[in-house]
């Protein structure tokens, strides 16, 4: 049995070679994730940087949670933006995520060939809230 696990491994061949997230020593490591989006489903980032916010989290929370984890248990948080003016209106909505308190977090500009305009990875702790 391997210490380590990988979640949501890519299809061979893939242009996204890397996996939703990996569980090793009790930790959770989450790649980075925008809001998903595929209109052809019906699925759309969002219109604002608040709803890519929003819609982004839900997809990180998703994952932490076939990890066996939550939000409220994550130790850092990566936040990517495209634009620094969104900066403001991402923190807003990002705050509201983490009622009990605030992760560790940087924030970094990033550009990658979709048009998401924010995207977070993250580590956190295995299990659930004590």
């Amino acid at each position: 049995m391997s210490d380590i696990s990988f979640l949501g491994q890519p299809e061979p061949g893939s242009p996204r070679p890397f996996s939703a997230a990996t569980v090793a020593g009790g930790l959770v490591f989450v790649s980075g994730h925008s809001a998903p989006h595929d209109p052809a489903r019906g699925i759309h980032r969002g219109a604002t940087p608040a709803e890519e916010v929003r819609n982004a989290l839900g997809r990180v929370a998703e994952i932490l949670g076939e990890a066996g984890s939550a939000l409220d248990r994550v130790v850092q948080m990566t936040m990517l933006i495209t634009d620094p003016a969104d900066y403001a209106a991402c923190n807003a909505e990002y705050v509201k995520h983490f009622p009990n308190g605030l992760p560790a977090r940087h924030t970094a500009r990033f550009g990658v060939p979709t048009e998401a305009r924010v995207a977070f990875s993250c580590i956190a702790l295995t299990g659930t809230t004590p």
